[in-house]
């Protein structure tokens, strides 16, 4: 049905003033629509209307009759809270009057107030001059207590003295106080000159204090008394430092006294001055060893007084033991720096290595069993910084190389004069020339190594390098002496009497160092020869076996200036010759060990080799015919093997032995068909690539049977097959020149023969 007019007009203002209840109402009907249409959605549900009809009236009776209990209990409370209210607001009107009578009662009152003011000033003033009064028999008395302290000072009667001299600073401060309160500043000067003693008496206790924390050691030992006196004194004055500072209103004269920082500053520099301050020592080693022992004897007794005794008369928060380990261990510090900065000898550098790195942690010193497991210095830091060890170890390793090097040239020189007497060398169980420069070089070398390995690892490498070092510049100079030696020998082969005896001696020397100079080093697990060190001593090995190689040079260059000859030709006893003198040398180089021994026959074959070869190159026979040639390459093997067997008689193996060019040689020589000299000599090129187109010239002039189309072709070979040296290659032909024949006029552009 629709609503009339006057109804919307009804409606309109309750939908205005309760558009909730409009939007319930909607909602509850747009439910019931829902729940209706889904009940009823078949005819046959339409039997149950009734039914459902009277459960929904009893259901919105029952809701009815709750609302309506609700709305009743809320308008009761309405009616009690109005109820309150009016009564409120009458007792509020009642007090508000009362008020308004109290005020008109106490402006009334306000001119009997002022009197009432007058008095409470009479009243504090009194209160004042009471005080005064109380406290004047104190006042007149100070000057006479100060006396009182003063002898009790004087008799040594800390406590007391300081019990009588805390009242009378307690008295000054609360005057001063009341002062400073009532913001009469002017005053404090009158007062703070009235109790001027106080400052002198505080001064005089505080020189005795001082003077006995200086001695606390010795007190703690004696009589433990006065330092106990001493200690309680300085607690009290820290208690009432304290209290001033917390209270922050006013804080007296003097005050903060800070005599606990003060006590801790006196034992400090006591411990310091005593064993730090002393007058300059001596910078050589015996008396740093001294002084160092002093020290490593007093601070470990001085701390197991402190441990013992001391502990138990100062409080535990004092850490006293801490204290005095950490002012040892900081002046420590500072003294061995100043000490470093002296111009300290080796000894002295490697005393206070040891000193700072070895002796200062062992049980001998804060090791020690007395003073454990107390005094911990771990904490504390090293006693010198890995910087200042690092510069200390390198002074120390420059003083060892000076003494080191000295010493060294010293040795060479001794044993350069030994080369020049009259008597042989020292020879060892097995005949072998040597002298006792190894034993002595290396002995010397390495004690400092080892004497190094007892303070640190680093340091024994850095004497280790220094050690490598300064062998490597002795060899050098012994190299040197040596060349001088034998220039001296070359201007007189009677000097030395024994130059060939000492040249072996010098080699088995050299080979005594090289198979002891591995033991030097600090890791045993690393033997290696420095290659430095092994390039030294390969050049001093080379040296002395050219010179004992130019000593059979010398003997056997008159032989060779016979080959080749007719007279050699023919068959003589120049080989013969020449074999003695190998044979002779070859005794001789028998005192030396077997390396150095082969080497020698090895060099010593080379040389007689090249020498032989020089000869026949050098100073060239044409052969003239065919039984010219035959008897040639006949000298040729009976030279070379003579030669061959010698050498291997003395030990030389037939592989090791350059004798074989002097054979190739020769088959290149007896060829019997000169067409087929092209495919010999790139044969013997390939297997002697030092040989150049001279040496092949000369060969086919030594034939005297080539001719120039052969030359050109077997040349030509050699042009097409260039040769490389392999590595190891002993070279033969290079050291040998022959001269260069003089090439013919051409006018054609055609290479000439």
């Amino acid at each position: 049905m629709g609503m009339s007019a006057e109804d919307e007009r009804a409606a309109s203002p309750r939908d205005e003033e309760w558009p909730e209840a409009e939007k319930a109402e909607k909602l509850a009907r747009g439910a019931a629509l829902k729940w209706a249409s889904g009940v009823f959605y078949r005819p046959e549900k339409l039997e149950g209307l009734g039914h459902y009809r009277r459960r929904e009236t009893q259901r919105n009776s029952s809701i009815q009759s709750r609302l309506k209990s609700t709305v009743q209990s809320y308008l009761e409370g309405v009616s009690a809270g109005l109820e309150q209210l009016r009564s409120a607001a009458q007792e509020v009107q009642s007090v508000c009057q009362d008020l308004g009578a109290a005020r008109w009662a106490l402006l009334d009152s306000a001119d009997h107030f002022q009197g009432l003011q007058q008095m409470r000033e009479l009243m504090e003033e009194h209160v004042q001059l009471a005080s005064v009064v109380q406290v004047l028999p104190q006042i007149f008395s100070v000057h006479e207590v100060f006396s009182h302290i003063l002898q009790l000072l004087h008799g040594q009667h800390l406590l007391e003295a300081h019990v009588e001299l805390m009242m009378v600073e307690q008295l000054r401060d609360d005057i001063l106080s009341q002062l400073h309160l009532r913001g009469l500043s002017s005053a404090q000067a009158t007062v703070l000159s009235y109790f001027s003693g106080l400052q002198e008496l505080n001064e005089s206790l505080a020189k005795q204090l001082w003077d006995i924390v200086g001695s606390s050691l010795r007190l703690v030992r004696e009589d433990p008394v006065l330092f106990v006196s001493a200690v309680r004194i300085i607690e009290r004055e820290e208690k009432i430092d304290d209290t001033l500072l917390l209270e922050a209103t006013f804080l007296p004269p003097g005050r903060p006294k800070g005599w606990r920082q003060k006590f801790y500053q006196v034992l400090q520099d006591t411990i310091t001055g005593a064993r730090f301050h002393a007058p300059r020592m001596d910078a050589e080693g015996p008396g740093l060893a001294r002084h160092l022992a002093a020290l490593q004897k007093d601070i470990v007794s001085e701390l197991c007084v402190v441990k013992d005794l001391m502990v138990q008369c100062v409080p535990a928060h004092y850490n006293i033991l801490s204290v005095c380990t950490a002012t040892y261990h900081q002046a420590l510090t500072s003294h061995l720096q100043e000490i470093l900065r002296e111009d300290l000898d080796k000894q002295g550098l490697f005393l206070l290595l040891e000193w700072a790195l070895r002796v200062y942690h062992s049980p001998e010193m804060m090791g020690h069993p007395d003073l454990l497991p107390e005094v911990d210095v771990s904490a504390l830091g090293p006693l010198m910084s890995s910087e200042l060890v690092d510069q200390t170890e390198r002074r120390y390793v420059m003083k060892v190389k000076a003494s080191v090097s000295e010493w060294m040239q010293r040795t060479l020189e001794v044993e350069f004069k030994e080369w020049f007497r009259e008597e042989e060398p020292e020879t060892d169980h097995q005949g072998f020339f040597q002298s006792a420069l190894p034993a002595i070089v290396m002995q010397m070398l390495n004690e400092n190594i080892q004497v190094a390995s007892l303070i640190t690892d680093s340091l024994q490498q850095k004497i280790y390098n220094m050690a490598v070092e300064e062998l490597e510049a002795f060899l050098s100079r012994l190299r040197e002496a040596l060349v001088q030696c034998g220039k001296e020998h070359q201007q007189d082969r009677a000097v030395p009497k024994y130059y060939l005896s000492y040249l072996l001696a010098v080699l088995n020397n050299n080979l005594a160092l090289s198979n002891s100079v591995s033991s030097l080093h600090p890791d045993t697990a690393c033997r290696e020869i420095p290659a430095s060190l092994q390039a030294a001593l390969d050049r001093m090995q080379k040296k002395a076996t050219q010179l004992l190689l130019e000593e059979l040079l010398l003997d056997l260059q008159p032989l060779c200036l016979q080959l080749p000859s007719r007279k050699w030709l023919s068959g003589s006893q120049l080989v013969g010759s020449m074999c003695e003198v190998i044979d002779k040398y070859a005794k001789d180089f028998s005192r030396v060990r077997k390396p150095v021994f082969t080497l020698l026959l090895a060099e010593s074959e080379l040389l007689v080799a090249s020498q032989y070869l020089r000869a026949l190159l050098q100073r060239k026979m044409v052969c003239k015919s065919r039984e010219e040639r035959g008897q040639l390459c006949h000298r040729l093997l009976q030279d070379a093997t003579q030669l061959r067997e010698l050498f291997c008689g003395l030990g030389l193996d037939r592989s090791q032995q350059s004798l074989e060019a002097v054979f190739a040689l020769r088959e290149l020589i007896c060829l019997e068909d000169p067409a087929l000299l092209s495919l010999e000599v790139v044969g013997f090129i390939t297997k002697y690539p030092d040989v150049s187109d001279e040496h092949i010239s000369t060969l086919l002039d030594i034939r005297g049977d080539v001719s120039k189309e052969v030359r050109h072709v077997v040349l030509e070979m050699m042009a097409q097959h260039p040769q490389v040296l392999p590595e190891g290659y002993r070279p033969i032909f290079s050291t040998i020149l022959v001269p260069v024949p003089e090439l013919p006029f051409c006018l054609r552009k055609g290479k000439c023969a």
